[in-house]
């Protein structure tokens, strides 16, 4: 059985992000969430930044939450960022899902080398960020040294309207990052997991907070879900291949393996299970990541609301 506060979102596409979001909202869905990169590989595909990218999003909605998914936390001062995400929850009426994360991997690194950030520093970066961004939230004349930031009396006004900070999701594939939630996190929001590694982390989590002597209680435990709904199994399976599959393999897996480990495939009553399967695990929060073409995302994100958002909402 789904817990009461279960919630479902959709991952924006950059082509459509404002359209796709008010119709999120109008199906019904709770959140929409968008990643960013500054520069992603070489040549770089085209990418947007996740806050203005939300801006947007929000102005042409009223309810809909929006998580940023994920913002490169090390590539900003904490400063800059932390005014960049109060901006954004004020302007949307207090709707911001602070999701963060380190970047750094595959041809990713080249934003950091653009920037001018050390990417063997990302994650010290992050967590003294972390520290900072949180106090710059919720008090006034901050001051601050640390390794790599500081700061001396700054007030940044107003502060978010959520209250004491807008709700913080961390990211991440290794241990560290979950330590990261622990110790400063209010969410958890991994993306291409499997089962057991989804479930590896949950309890990881779990062990660190304890370790840090911290309530878990009101912690969202979420997931970036690739999702392909199709007919059939083997057709879902099909555009998974196509369009994580491929992408995501390596010499020891093959596409199709990749694809069957990392995504939701088939009917809509086959993603069901697959939902009930990760709710088993502890998840509360499930952002669909839908794909396939421009059109068949859209018919996806209709289907799961027509058809997999009410079995779990009675």
């Amino acid at each position: 059985m789904a817990p009461k506060d279960m919630t479902f979102g959709v991952a924006l596409t950059m082509e459509s992000l404002v359209d796709m979001a008010r119709e999120a909202e109008a199906l019904g869905y709770d959140r929409v969430s968008i990643g960013e990169h500054v520069m992603d590989g070489r040549p770089p595909r085209p990418t947007l930044l996740g806050i203005p990218a939300l801006a947007a999003a929000a102005g042409a909605t009223r309810r809909i939450r929006l998580l940023t998914g994920i913002v490169l936390i090390p590539l900003y001062h904490p400063v800059l960022l932390a005014k960049l995400a109060s901006t954004l929850d004020y302007v949307s009426g207090g709707r911001l899902d602070f999701g963060i994360g380190l970047g750094g991997q595959r041809d990713t690194r080249v934003e950091f080398e653009v920037l001018g950030v050390p990417a063997e520093e990302r994650g010290r970066r992050a967590n003294e960020s972390l520290q900072l961004i949180k106090r710059l939230w919720t008090e006034e004349n901050v001051t601050f040294e640390g390794r790599f930031y500081a700061c001396k009396e700054v007030t940044l006004l107003p502060h978010p309207l959520q209250k004491p900070h807008p709700p913080i999701w961390v990211a991440g594939r290794e241990e560290p990052a979950m330590r990261r939630a622990a110790r400063y996190g209010d969410g958890w929001y991994p993306f291409l997991y499997t089962l057991r590694r989804l479930q590896s982390s949950i309890e990881k989590i779990r062990q660190f907070a304890s370790q840090e002597g911290r309530d878990l209680s009101g912690f969202r435990w979420g997931v970036l879900q690739p999702i392909a709904i199709a007919g059939d199994k083997a057709e879902a399976l099909r555009v998974a291949v196509a369009h994580v599959g491929r992408r995501y393999a390596t010499e020891r897996m093959r596409a199709e393996d990749v694809a069957q480990a990392l995504c939701i495939t088939g009917t809509p009553q086959d993603c069901i299970r697959e939902v009930e399967a990760r709710l088993a695990l502890g998840v509360t929060d499930i952002v669909f990541q839908f794909q396939g073409t421009p059109q068949m995302v859209w018919e996806q994100m209709r289907q799961a609301a027509q058809h997999v958002l009410p079995y779990f909402r009675g």
